[in-house]
């Protein structure tokens, strides 16, 4: 049954204490922005990578990501043209879109999972449809990380939030952003950062 089958993935996501089990999507620090000891930003240069994506259009983020997530760990516990079980790799990335006032978060929105380096050459094929395998271009982000659920309020004030902090927001893309969550969408006291992108 559904919840028996995703009860040892989400273990696995949210088993602190072995981090080795999950594979992070490799990245270079190209800057560090501080004040007064905390970090404010991170610029980031993100590779040119496969990603599993899936686009969902539920009436709230939460719900989206939640159903994207749970859809993505059934590619990722088997339901794929190899068989296996893939293997967890943090961060869950969301991309969001907000409207051209910046005011709100549009309803679509793309939930992904980077595949392990080991699958980055022939990703094995999902058995859902509406699962597709995407190569995303070499990126450059800003990073800002933050706790907590993640709902369109949240995500509004952390957009608002790092584009007072950065020095030149103009040069990042002004409707896409990057939610990215280190643990469970189920999880209370979640991590999360929200990334910018910079222009190609």
């Amino acid at each position: 049954d559904f919840i028996a089958d995703m009860a040892e993935p989400i273990q696995q996501l949210t088993r602190n204490n072995s981090p080795q089990e999950r594979q992070s999507v490799p990245f270079t620090v190209l800057q560090r922005k501080e004040k007064l000891g905390d970090l404010l930003y991170e610029k980031r240069q993100y590779g040119k990578a496969k990603w599993a994506c899936i686009k969902m259009k539920e009436k709230q983020y939460e719900q989206s990501i939640c159903l994207g997530f749970m859809k993505l760990m059934r590619y990722i516990c088997e339901q794929n043209s190899s068989g296996l079980y893939l293997g967890i790799t943090i961060p869950i990335v969301t991309i969001v879109h907000t409207d051209e006032s910046r005011s709100a978060v549009t309803r679509a929105v793309t939930v992904a999972y980077y595949l392990p380096e080991a699958l980055q050459e022939e990703p094995p094929q999902p058995f859902d449809h509406d699962i597709v395998i995407e190569e995303w271009p070499s990126t450059i982000v800003y990073s800002r990380s933050f706790r907590g659920i993640t709902n369109e309020d949240s995500i509004m004030r952390e957009i608002n939030l790092l584009a007072e902090i950065l020095e030149s927001p103009e040069l990042c893309l002004q409707d896409t952003f990057i939610i990215a969550g280190y643990t469970n969408p189920a999880a209370a006291n979640r991590i999360n950062e929200i990334w910018f992108l910079q222009r190609p």
